[in-house]
């Protein structure tokens, strides 16, 4: 069953409320949206810790890489960029970082925090094909803007 974001969205709005620690929202967006939909194999929140470098937060699923470099891979591209990562094929993708072997797509959206910088990405992998589309891509998005960025309530 495909995952309904409005739904999903007033959820997680509801028990965000009022909350500003980032690592508290992103265990609870993790934990939410990881559970929302099975195509949602791997779901997870990679942190900038510090310059240039994602080290590895909350997440559900099985083991993630610990240390992602700006620019390497999926998650390293989205946060390099600062653009939603769309990947059909991870085979495919050049640089991929192979953290699980079950991984067959992925989508990484880029996280901005309150001042408009980005402070880690949002990584959800599938072990099927083409999991994700743009529609994904932009209620996801919606969901952190609300969660963490300059348009959220928390601020």
């Amino acid at each position: 069953m495909a995952v309904d974001y409005a739904d999903l969205a007033k959820t997680i709005a509801a028990l965000t409320e009022g909350e500003t620690d980032e690592v508290a929202l992103m265990a609870t967006l993790a934990c939410e949206i990881h559970h929302s939909d099975a195509r949602f194999d791997w779901t997870g929140f990679y942190r900038v810790t510090t310059p240039r470098v994602l080290k590895i937060g909350p997440y559900q699923g099985g083991h993630g890489c610990l240390v992602i470099p700006f620019g390497k891979g999926v998650c390293g591209t989205a946060a390099e960029t600062g653009e939603v990562q769309i990947v059909e094929d991870v085979e495919a993708f050049p640089g991929h970082i192979a953290c699980a072997a079950s991984t067959r797509s992925e989508i990484v959206l880029p996280v901005q925090g309150a001042s408009g910088q980005v402070i880690g990405v949002l990584d959800i992998d599938s072990n099927q094909p083409a999991a994700f589309t743009a529609a994904d891509g932009e209620a996801l998005g919606a969901i952190l803007r609300d969660v963490f960025g300059q348009g959220g309530h928390r601020r």
